[in-house]
């Protein structure tokens, strides 16, 4: 009896060549609409689907493959005699392959000036039907919805007569995984048309980027996963100019260090980041300046670190640069005498390009965590703080200059692992005190690093101040300016030791754990 196919794809490379290899082995090829005039054009006999259907394809399309003749084709079990009767006594010819990828619906979205109208009408109903009809039959019947599956398909053709059995289900699991991930796409851009921002169901599809060779350890296996409408603003849209290729850890490192910079964007500014908590950041009128104060803020923890600059790199700062053992460079962009300075004799350091026009619409995506068994969902820590709205609660008010290094800090402090304590002045940080059980732990380290550099540094505490006895410890050190939210049950207690010691002390309002 002889093999019939069904071919109807949008995406139609390598579709002639593969479509000519089965005529060659003696298929009948069933065609619609503008595979069909393809296939015709290079010459191959076809079958008109609505040869097939005794329908003709109808309403924009809209119906053509939508017929028992197709799917009873599809569905019927070779191993039931019953499904084979009703198949004869309904004049219905069993199809044994079928290659469908569907309408471009991510393709569509993602136009700029697309409307919802364009968007509807490339939602495609009947290539999901007739994908989802042949996996169930995948006993019987080979699916191919990825042209990167049309050789090895065909060598097993060529060997022995057909696919194996493990081949047809490994092509089904792809096409159930191809039209869940095209049903979530259409989920969510529906979901976000009617302003449903607590979903019942929480449908997200991802595309592999990268295998990695381990995750977080080397015990840990690992891959990196990019969203299927990406975000420009992303390690995962960064082009990579130089380097090995990126590790988990870079991975989750970059991430943090792109998402503080986001908050400094009116000057040139340079963040310094280890282990997920920055170890230095400047800001100043050049890029090159910048870098000087992100490296003098802590010239030992940078080794081995990343660094953000959000201008491009200049020939004098990557002279700069390229002496330091770093891991990662993430620039918007950079000449051609820096890039050729930060390669030479650097290998394996890893730069990265980045469009930082992105930056806005970047901070618009929720964030996910995973838990054993759960996920959680929150949007990103993005709100905008206004100093005007800020409450000196002290007796002293902050001097112009304390002022401007309460505000570097406070921006600063949000990105630093809770319990968190950050110093600085007003272009560069000074100590920091990440991630201690109880905050005049964190209060300790940040001073050591920032001893002998206190004139006119500020305070940042990433939460309130559950005991004055960290305001001893600050006024100990001779710092006169504090930032915290404010919120404890024992404020007075905090207000009252910093006014014994001439501290000015502000609260925001605005809590900023980092877990």
């Amino acid at each position: 009896m002889t093999k019939r196919a069904l071919i109807s794809v949008s995406d139609k490379a390598g579709i002639v060549d593969f479509a000519q290899e089965l005529k060659s082995l003696g298929w009948d090829i069933i065609s619609t609409g503008g595979t069909k005039t393809a296939l015709d054009a290079a010459g191959l006999d076809t079958v008109a689907i609505d040869d097939v259907t005794g329908f003709p394809e109808m309403m924009d399309g809209r119906v053509k493959t939508l017929h028992p003749n197709i799917h009873g084709g599809l569905l019927a079990r070779r191993d039931l005699d019953t499904h084979l009767q009703a198949a004869k006594d309904n004049a219905i010819e069993l199809i044994d392959l079928v290659v469908v990828n569907l309408y471009p619906f991510k393709e569509t979205i993602l136009k700029p000036d697309v409307t919802y109208a364009s968007a509807v009408e490339n939602i495609d109903i009947g290539g999901p039907s007739m994908l989802r009809s042949a996996a169930k039959n995948h006993a019987s019947v080979t699916v191919i919805v990825d042209p990167v599956d049309y050789a090895p398909v065909l060598a097993e053709l060529k060997e022995i007569g057909e696919t194996k059995y493990e081949t047809r289900q490994a092509l089904a699991a792809k096409v159930f995984r191809h039209t869940a991930a095209y049903d979530a796409l259409i989920a969510e851009y529906f979901t976000a048309q009617v302003g449903e921002t607590k979903p019942e169901k929480l449908t997200l599809t991802y595309d592999l980027k990268q295998e990695m060779r381990y995750g977080e350890n080397p015990q840990q296996g690992a891959d990196f996963y990019q969203k299927a409408l990406p975000t420009d603003y992303s390690i995962a849209s960064a082009k990579q100019l130089n380097g090995k290729e990126l590790s988990f850890n870079n991975i989750r490192d970059a991430d943090a260090a792109i998402r503080i910079i986001r908050d400094f964007k009116e000057r040139p500014t340079v963040v310094a980041l280890k282990h997920m908590n920055p170890c230095g950041i400047g800001q100043a009128d050049t890029i090159e300046k910048a870098w000087d104060y992100a490296y003098e803020a802590d010239s030992v923890s940078i080794f081995g670190g990343i660094v953000v600059l959000n201008r491009e790199v200049d020939k004098a700062t990557a002279e700069k640069m390229h002496p330091i053992f770093l891991e990662i460079i993430i620039a918007p962009s950079y000449s051609d005498e820096a890039l050729a300075i930060l390669t030479n004799k650097k290998k394996n350091l890893r730069i990265l390009q980045l469009p930082f026009e992105g930056q806005d619409a970047s901070e618009i995506e929720a964030e996910y965590t995973g838990v054993v068994g759960g996920m959680l969902v929150q949007n990103q820590d993005v709100v905008e703080e206004k100093a005007e709205a800020w409450e000196v609660v002290t007796d002293r008010q902050p001097s112009p200059e304390e002022k401007e290094a309460l505000e570097f800090a406070w921006r600063a402090i949000k990105y630093v692992k809770s319990n968190g304590i950050l110093i600085a002045n007003n272009h560069m940080t000074l100590g920091v005190g990440p991630g201690q059980t109880n905050r005049v732990a964190s209060v300790r380290i940040a001073i050591e690093q920032a001893k002998d550099r206190l004139e006119g540094a500020a305070l940042a505490s990433d939460a309130f101040f559950p005991f004055a006895d960290n305001i001893e410890e600050i006024a100990a050190a001779g710092i006169k300016a504090i930032i915290q939210p404010g919120g404890s049950v024992r404020d007075q207690e905090s207000i009252d030791a910093a006014n014994k010691h001439g501290i000015t002390m502000i609260f925001t309002g605005v809590r900023h754990f980092r877990h």
